[in-house]
C-alpha cells in the first residue's frame, strides 16, 4: 500500500518556524521526485517546491524562496519542508507528493499524495 504521511504542522505565530515531515512507504522513495503543495482556505492547491530523487536539484516558487527549504533522507524514506519567517498568508493544509520525474509542476504529474497537515499562522 502506498502511503505518504505528513506531520509537523500546527499553530505558530507570525515569524515563527515549523518543519514538516513526509514519511513514505509502499513505493521506491528514492526513485521519486518529492513535491510539496499547499491549499489555503477557499483557495486552489498550489505547488511550492520540488526536489529531485537524488537530492541534487531543487525548485522553489518565488514566493517561498529564502523562507522554505525542501530536503529528503532517502535512507529514512522521508521528505521534509522547513518553513521559516511564516506569515498569516502561509496558513494552509500542506501536502507532500511523489512524481516520477523532477520538474513536475502540476498535480497530475504527481501520482502519489499524502493526506496533508494543517499549518496555521497567527498574526
Amino acid at each position: 500500500e502506498v502511503r505518504l504521511v505528513e506531520s509537523g504542522g500546527g499553530l505558530v505565530q507570525a515569524g515563527g518556524s515549523l518543519k514538516l515531515s513526509c514519511k513514505c512507504s509502499g513505493f521506491i522513495f528514492d526513485e521519486y521526485a518529492l513535491g510539496w503543495f499547499r491549499q489555503g482556505p477557499g483557495e486552489e492547491r498550489e505547488g511550492l517546491s520540488c526536489l529531485s530523487s537524488d537530492d541534487r536539484a531543487a525548485y522553489y516558487r518565488d514566493f517561498v524562496k529564502g523562507r522554505f527549504t525542501i530536503s529528503r533522507d532517502n535512507a529514512k524514506n522521508t521528505g521534509y519542508l522547513q518553513l521559516k519567517s511564516l506569515k498569516p498568508d502561509d496558513t494552509a493544509v500542506y501536502y507532500c507528493a511523489g512524481s516520477n520525474f523532477f520538474g513536475a509542476t502540476t498535480e497530475a504529474d504527481y501520482p502519489v499524495w499524502g493526506q496533508g497537515t494543517q499549518v496555521t499562522v497567527s498574526s
